[in-house]
């Protein structure tokens, strides 16, 4: 069995917790915050992530955005839906679902990661109309060489099971540098407290389990077919340090979509919005000023 977080418990100081709150959407209980006035922006984390991770530009974005962000299915604290749900399009539906109770009809969206993935997905399966797609440093290309080979049949189906995410939870718990290794892994240097989070997570086996089956369930094949078909303004936002998805692919999806647009942050790893937040936040700002007329008077 996997056990899920507990709001009361691992919840009771969460980053913004004041922000809040579970909706009921999609067939799952989701935990969502919503800060700010403005135009709408919605915000989606990435693979094994929480709204944690927007925990400091949260704010800063809601100077200007009424910002919404949710743990994605499975994630966090928000209830986990059958395996094969956790897919491209079975999340792309499932945050349709939430947006359409929540009556949010977001003019900018920004995802990091496999978040990014998602809303491209939403997008051209006609679920978004926004103005601009933002994508934090966007695991949009299928990965090549080693990396690739997580996602081979074999790993598919060990994720189906609960003992790969014991495990994991059980070597997180074991071995208290585990975390800290994986996330200097991604090019970014972040806080002890922020790096407390992510250890915590790593520890509670329904998080872990969301998150590989995710993984498991991931198949960007056909978002690289579709990609020429995007509507909406694309900006694609890469750290030069980025030791999670090489900063190349950012010029990659370029090619592909010649009208995208590409900004690159030197000296940023694959969590430089948690890194550093007001750069982030500024550039997010610029982003809408220069790509939108939402800040037109």
């Amino acid at each position: 069995m996997t056990r899920k977080l507990d709001w009361e418990k691992e919840g009771r100081n969460w980053p913004n917790r004041a922000a809040s709150r579970f909706v009921e959407a999609a067939g799952l209980r989701w935990h969502v915050q919503q800060m700010g006035e403005g135009p709408s922006l919605v915000l989606l984390h990435g693979t094994g992530a929480t709204t944690h991770s927007w925990g400091s530009i949260l704010p800063l974005l809601a100077e200007r955005f009424s910002v919404t962000a949710m743990d994605l299915p499975g994630h966090g604290f928000t209830s986990t839906p059958a395996a094969h749900r956790l897919s491209m399009p079975g999340m792309a539906d499932a945050i349709a679902g939430l947006l359409d109770a929540l009556a949010v009809r977001p003019t900018i969206v920004a995802g990091h990661s496999a978040g990014a993935a998602i809303l491209m997905r939403m997008d051209l399966d006609g679920h978004l109309d926004s103005d601009l797609v933002i994508s934090l440093n966007g695991a949009i290309l299928p990965l090549s060489g080693m990396a690739g080979q997580f996602f081979s049949p074999v790993a598919k189906i060990l994720a189906r099971t609960s003992l790969s995410a014991r495990f994991f939870a059980w070597s997180a718990d074991r071995d208290e540098n585990a975390v800290k290794r994986l996330i200097d892994g991604t090019g970014s240097k972040l806080s002890q407290q922020d790096i407390d989070w992510y250890e915590m997570l790593a520890r509670n086996t329904g998080h872990v389990w969301a998150a590989i089956n995710m993984m498991a369930n991931w198949e960007l094949g056909p978002l690289e077919r579709d990609l020429p078909k995007l509507k909406t303004r694309l900006v694609l936002v890469t750290g030069g340090e980025d030791g999670s998805i090489d900063p190349s692919t950012a010029f990659r999806v370029k090619d592909i979509l010649p009208s995208a647009r590409v900004e690159y942050l030197r000296g940023l790893g694959h969590l430089a919005h948690e890194e550093a937040p007001r750069q982030v936040a500024d550039l997010i700002f610029r982003l809408v000023q220069e790509e939108t007329r939402v800040f037109t008077a």
